[in-house]
């Protein structure tokens, strides 16, 4: 009797809501898991974001150690270490050559940004002064004066948010010693390393999961690679956009939208702004909108053209999932986590196809 009244009742339940039951017990613990692996995380954070920039670094470095280590042709291959070392000293010798010359033109330029915003605070007060406006209170030429005092008595301050971008790079290669050395350990080691960590598992599930991992790994590479791309893109137009208008600064603000492209969608929008307000407190509102229409046709390039040609199709992703995982990364663990929610989302897409395919041992294709 007790066995049919289950089985009855077990009846009575629909099986869409037996369906939603069973998922929603197996949701339920997959965040509990998250949320455990996220307060992990967060609590041994300055282990996890060195390793994860070091993966980055490591992903955009790879190709190049892997050319040298096979050579051109077959021939002039250098061993390993080599190979590593040369390669995080070219890195190292760019980020340095770069950094010299920001440093050095904010201090040739920043001279100029003070006389010509002089003359452009003139420039409005005369057109505020005129018709339609006829503003001639004290209040705005008191403002307008101060604009170039307080540049020239916050050199320092507008230098450092300039550099911020470089200084961040240049701290994380050459101050944080753990993501120095996890980087040296993948380029020199990377694909030892992996086999370390699918050798205790089975052989079936080891080819999937190898597999998966390798895909993965090719999609941030290509990530990288891409991103690299765009981002030069980025500089190279908004630093001749700059040039051509003579606004001063031209090398910091080209580097400064360079190194913030890196932060998909947000970055361009903030070093982009920094760059109008530069352009229009030096050249007038006119060079500003001008700026502005060149950042926006950047921008629908970038989602339209460059992002599709240049990442190409290994890890294209729908700007919707662009823009949700930006959302989510940026709310759970900020900055640092906008940065890499986009390469994880690539990472996790070319992935999970590659574990739910069958390993080719087990493929009936294979047998015939």
């Amino acid at each position: 009797m007790t066995v049919n009244a289950d089985v009855s009742g077990a009846a009575r339940v629909p099986g869409w809501l037996r369906t939603g039951a069973a998922w929603a017990w197996r949701l339920l613990l997959l965040a509990g898991v998250v949320y455990v692996v996220a307060r992990v995380a967060e609590k041994i954070y300055i282990v996890v974001v060195p390793c994860a920039a070091a993966l980055l670094i490591t992903a955009l470095l790879q190709p190049l150690a892997g050319r040298l280590r096979r050579g051109w042709g077959g021939r002039f291959g250098m061993p390993s270490i080599l190979a590593t070392w040369v390669t995080l000293l070219c890195a190292a010798a760019v980020l340095a050559g770069i950094g010299f010359l920001v440093s050095d033109r904010v201090s040739a330029d920043y001279p100029t940004l003070v006389t010509e915003t002089k003359h452009t605070s003139k420039q409005i007060q005369t057109l505020l002064a005129g018709p339609p406006f006829r503003l001639k209170g004290s209040s705005v030429q008191h403002f307008l004066d101060n604009v170039p005092h307080y540049l020239s008595q916050h050199k320092s301050l507008v230098e450092g948010t300039v550099l911020t971008g470089s200084k961040i790079v240049a701290e994380a290669l050459g101050g944080l010693v753990l993501t120095l050395f996890v980087t040296f350990f993948l380029l020199k080691d990377g694909d030892r390393i992996w086999q370390w960590l699918i050798k205790e598992i089975r052989p079936a599930a080891a080819e999937r999961v190898d597999r998966a991992g390798r895909a993965a790994w090719q999609a941030l590479v290509y990530y990288m690679r891409g991103t690299v791309a765009i981002a030069a893109i980025h500089g190279v137009v908004v630093g001749v956009a700059l040039w051509i208008m003579g606004a001063p600064l031209v090398v910091p603000l080209a580097v400064l939208v360079f190194l913030a492209a890196f932060i998909p969608m947000v970055g361009l929008f903030i070093a982009g702004a920094l760059a109008i307000l530069v352009v229009l407190a030096a050249k007038g509102w006119v060079a500003a909108v001008v700026l502005l229409g060149v950042l926006i046709i950047e921008d629908q390039l970038e989602g339209h053209l460059l992002q599709p040609q240049v990442v190409g199709r290994a890890v294209r992703l729908h700007p919707l999932a662009v823009i949700l995982s930006l959302a989510v990364g940026s709310v759970v663990a900020g900055v640092p986590g906008a940065v890499v929610a986009v390469p994880i989302v690539a990472v996790i897409t070319r992935a999970v196809p590659e574990l739910r395919s069958p390993a080719r041992s087990e493929d009936p294709r294979m047998d015939t």
